[in-house]
């Protein structure tokens, strides 16, 4: 996995002052552990928060930041944190760090926690510190076998250090942080499937209100922050709001910096930690080093397979939420995936659409069988079978399973890619509908579940 800097090809170093996630990796990709952590300032964070800042000092810093969650949704970290009850006689509130990371072409959270474990540990110290919560939870996705050694690993050091258990750095304050591994579904990354996975029930979304700010793990007061979020925490409380908000590009709406990344027959794929602000030719050009020899740019998405896809004169956007926005998509993950003009763009949203009807829980009706509906009628397509009427269809499905139509934002994620491809390569789809078929009215056909 490579790693690069805010410089083209190195040319400029990581430093405290620019790269507050990754400016402790080590140049040979290996875990840094607690002596050389500390080395580094790990934890200097920390101890200024429990010697000299008060719990809701922690939290207004963090409001005042502009840290949003980096799990996709974007939703201000501060006042997320405010929801937590101020109710003194409320002693049991936990914390969860979304770890799940199964977002397809994602992989910025594993790269953070195989390699920097400690400066989550901290993150998540520093949070529950000011959320008042006793116990702590990485829920992590299965697979990340490797994230899973480090950071039980890491939980361990910061335990023998007196950095967890109890009496924290003889503040009276009690903190014990837990690794789970997750079963593998897709869902739990949406908290509240999360927090029912971690109950041990199934992985459906709850209801909301109440959220989980009032009624999460256990039926307890409850915050739930992404991986990329908390390491954010310890630079805001070390170098303090000034000079965090300094970090993004003028124009950015969005505070800080960002793991970014691109995919996809690019010269030089790879993450790295850049200010909110920067565009996306930029990242492709400057970082990905544009596509490969032989290769042309037929359009990209910028966040995970649940964004919509851009053509390549939308390279210019600026790469934060709004900026992102205004070109007609979510800015998501921030890990770019380059789609070169060898694809077929009915087989890429196949591909994409069995797996999100493949992870859906099946708790809403559009979803549950929308999505395998969807799989359908593009399967026929590309077999060149498709009927007069399917693409009004699929556009159909797209309204039905968008925003608002169901329990969480699965559905509306798997679609958003769906009608993008149809709006902007609309030709490669008409290519598959058989000349000889009749017309069906759309949305009259059958759903098959499963088909």
């Amino acid at each position: 996995m490579t790693l690069t800097s805010f410089g083209p090809a190195n040319r400029i170093k990581r430093s405290a002052e620019t790269h507050p996630l990754t400016w402790r990796l080590r140049d040979d990709g290996e875990a840094v552990w607690l002596d050389e952590y500390q080395a580094k300032n790990g934890y200097a964070a920390a101890r200024k928060a429990f010697a000299e800042m008060s719990q809701d000092d922690i939290v207004q810093t963090v409001k005042d930041s502009g840290l949003k969650g980096r799990g996709g949704a974007g939703f201000p970290t501060g006042v997320k944190w405010g929801l937590m009850p101020k109710d003194e006689s409320i002693n049991i509130r936990y914390l969860l760090c979304n770890a799940d990371e199964m977002e397809p072409n994602t992989w910025k959270d594993r790269m953070l926690m195989e390699q920097l474990p400690h400066l989550l540990i901290e993150g998540m110290l520093i949070s529950a510190r000011a959320l008042k919560t006793y116990r702590g939870y990485i829920f992590l996705r299965g697979e990340y076998t490797t994230a899973a050694k480090h950071l039980n690993r890491a939980v361990e050091e910061a335990k023998a250090a007196g950095l967890l258990g109890k009496n924290i750095l003889g503040s009276g304050f009690d903190f014990e942080l837990f690794v789970h591994t997750g079963a593998g579904r897709y869902i739990c990354g949406e908290e509240t499937a999360l927090i029912n996975s971690l109950e041990g029930r199934r992985a459906n979304p709850r209801s909301k209100p109440p959220f989980p700010a009032a009624v999460g793990v256990w039926g307890k007061p409850t915050c739930v922050n992404n991986v990329e979020t908390l390491c954010n925490v310890p630079a805001i409380i070390a170098d303090g709001v000034d000079w965090y908000k300094s970090l993004a590009r003028e124009g950015s709406e969005d505070m800080g910096t960002k793991l970014m990344g691109f995919s996809g027959k690019v010269k030089n794929p790879g993450l790295w930690e850049l200010p909110f602000g920067v565009t996306g030719r930029e990242l492709f050009e400057d970082y990905a080093g544009g596509m490969r020899d032989g290769y042309t740019l037929k359009c990209w998405q910028p966040g995970g397979a649940g964004t919509g896809f851009l053509l390549p004169e939308h390279l210019d956007a600026q790469m934060y939420a709004g900026g992102i926005a205004k070109v007609g998509t979510r800015m998501g993950t921030g890990l770019a995936m380059a789609v070169d003009d060898s694809v077929n763009m009915v087989s890429l949203l196949r591909n994409m659409e069995e797996f999100f009807a493949r992870e859906s829980c099946g708790f809403c009706t559009p979803c549950r069988d929308g999505l395998p509906w969807s799989v359908k009628l593009l399967r026929a397509i590309e077999n060149g079978e498709g009927q007069a009427g399917d693409i009004e269809t699929l556009l159909g499905l797209v309204g039905f399973l968008g925003p608002g139509k169901t329990f969480c934002a699965h559905a509306p994620g798997a679609v958003e890619p769906l009608g993008s491809a149809i709006k902007y390569f609309r030709p490669e789809f008409e290519a598959g509908i058989a000349p000889t078929r009749a017309a069906v009215p759309p949305l009259a056909r059958p759903i098959v579940v499963g088909a």
